[in-house]
C-alpha cells in the first residue's frame, strides 16, 4: 500500500497532510509513504525529515499521484500554473483523501466519480465520540478561533486585560463571540486567557454550560424551533428567529469592544447575525474578526480577505486561519487523516465498509458514482441552473 503526500498549490496554503513524526509510524507499520518535494516546506518540514522518518521524495507530481494507492492533501485537487489538472493525476481506482469541500463544489465529486476514484471528503467525517480523532473540521476551526482571538487583540486600540498602573486603572475589553462551536470555544478560551471579559451567544442552549465552564457569560434568546441538525451543528432557523436573535445580540454588540463570528450552516451561506446599523452603533475603534468570511460573512459589512472600515469600526474577513500555524494546523491535521486511513485499512488493504457510520458518511464517490445524497442533489441544482 503506497500513501502519497501532494504538495499543495493554493497560493494561501501552508499546511501539509502529513508531518514527519506520523509518516515514520505509518512506514514502521509496514506502509510505503511518498511525498512531493517541498511539500513541507512552508509547514517548516524539509525534505530531508520527511527522508529521516523513512519517506520516499519525489520532485515529478504526476508519478507520485499515479503511482500512489492513496493521496493524501489538504486542499481539493486544482489546476496547476502549468494548465494540467491535479485530477487528471489520479488513477482509477485510487483513493483520494482531502478537505474536498463537497457540497460547495458538486462538479468535482462529479469528476472524480468518473475516473472512478474512491474520494473521501473530511468535512463529512460525523460527529461522533467514535470519530472524534478523525474530525480534522472541528481541529482546523479550534485553530481558527485561537488565530481569531489573537487577530482581535492585535487590531484592538485597547489592552484585552485589566491593568493596574500608576496612571490609573485601566478596565479589561468586551469581547462578544457569536456562535460557540469549536471555533467559538477556542476564541472564548483565548479571549478570557488575554484577560477579556467575554459574553457568547449561540442559538444551541445545550452549549451554555461549555460556554460559562470558559469564564464567559451566555447570553440566551429563547426559540419556540429545533436549532440543531445532524451532527450537532448549528441549524438555519426561521426568519422570525433570526429577527429575534438580532434584536438581543444588537444590544451586546453596542457595547462590545470587539465581536467575533463564528455561525456556519455546513453547505450554505452563512447567516446574517451583524447589520450594517449594529456596525454603526458600535464605539469608534470596535473590532469585529468574521471567522465565516468565506462563506458570506456573519456581517453586513464583511469582504473576504480584507480589512474594512465602516463608521470606525474595522471589520476583519480572514480566510483559511488555520495556514497561519502551519506547524501546529498540519501536526493536527496529520493525526486526523491517518487514523482515517488506519481506520479505512485491514491487514494493510483497504476494506470498505459501508455498513460502518464513519466509511459511509466520509466517502462521497466510489465505483464510478456520487454516494452522498446531498452531494447528488447540490450536482442537480447546479445541472438545473444551466439548463
Amino acid at each position: 500500500m503506497k500513501i502519497a503526500v501532494a504538495k499543495e498549490i493554493e497560493v494561501s496554503e501552508r499546511r501539509v497532510a502529513l508531518v514527519p513524526d506520523v509518516v515514520a509510524r505509518l512506514v514502521k507499520q509496514g506502509l510505503e509513504v511518498c511525498v512531493e518535494s517541498g511539500a513541507g516546506e512552508r509547514a517548516f518540514f524539509s525534505d530531508v525529515a520527511y527522508e529521516a522518518a523513512g519517506a520516499t521524495v519525489i520532485s515529478d507530481p504526476s508519478k507520485l499521484w499515479r503511482e500512489a494507492d492513496i493521496v493524501l492533501k489538504v486542499n481539493p485537487p486544482q489546476e496547476r500554473d502549468d494548465g494540467q489538472r491535479e485530477i487528471d493525476f489520479l488513477r482509477e481506482g485510487s483513493v483520494l483523501i482531502a478537505f474536498l469541500n463537497p457540497l460547495g463544489n458538486p462538479e468535482l465529486m462529479q469528476d472524480l466519480a468518473e475516473r472512478k476514484v474512491t474520494a473521501f471528503s473530511m468535512e463529512l467525517i460525523p460527529r461522533t465520540s467514535r470519530a472524534q480523532s478523525m474530525d480534522a473540521l472541528s481541529s482546523q476551526a479550534g485553530v481558527a478561533g485561537y488565530q481569531a482571538a489573537l487577530i482581535a487583540a492585535a487590531a484592538l486600540p485597547k489592552f484585552f486585560p485589566m491593568l493596574t498602573t500608576a496612571a490609573g486603572t485601566i478596565p479589561p475589553a468586551k469581547v462578544f463571540v457569536l456562535g460557540a462551536g469549536v471555533a467559538g470555544l477556542q476564541a472564548i478560551a483565548t479571549a478570557r486567557r488575554l484577560g477579556a471579559v467575554v459574553e457568547a451567544f449561540d442559538i444551541r442552549p445545550a452549549v451554555k454550560e461549555e460556554v460559562q465552564s470558559l469564564g464567559a457569560k451566555f447570553v440566551e434568546v429563547p426559540l419556540e424551533e429545533d436549532t440543531v441538525a445532524a451532527g450537532g451543528y448549528a441549524k438555519e432557523v426561521s426568519e422570525a428567529a433570526k429577527q429575534k436573535t438580532q434584536a438581543v445580540i444588537a444590544e451586546h454588540i453596542k457595547l462590545s469592544d470587539a465581536v467575533i463570528t463564528t455561525a456556519q450552516v455546513p453547505g450554505r451561506k452563512a447567516p446574517l447575525l451583524v447589520t450594517e446599523e449594529m456596525v454603526a452603533q458600535m464605539k469608534p475603534g470596535s473590532v469585529i474578526v468574521d471567522l465565516a468570511a468565506e462563506q458570506g460573512g456573519n456581517c453586513a459589512c464583511t469582504e473576504a480577505g480584507k480589512d474594512v472600515v465602516r463608521q470606525g469600526v474595522t471589520i476583519i474577513g480572514p480566510m483559511n486561519l488555520p495556514s497561519d500555524l502551519p506547524v501546529h494546523a498540519s501536526q493536527m491535521y496529520a493525526k486526523n487523516l491517518t487514523t482515517l486511513v488506519q481506520h479505512l485499512l485491514k491487514e494493510q488493504a483497504l476494506q470498505l465498509d459501508f455498513d460502518d457510520d464513519i466509511t459511509n458518511s466520509a466517502c462521497v464517490t466510489h465505483a464510478g458514482t456520487v454516494r452522498n445524497q446531498r452531494v447528488r442533489d447540490a450536482l442537480a441544482a447546479v445541472q438545473a441552473q444551466v439548463v
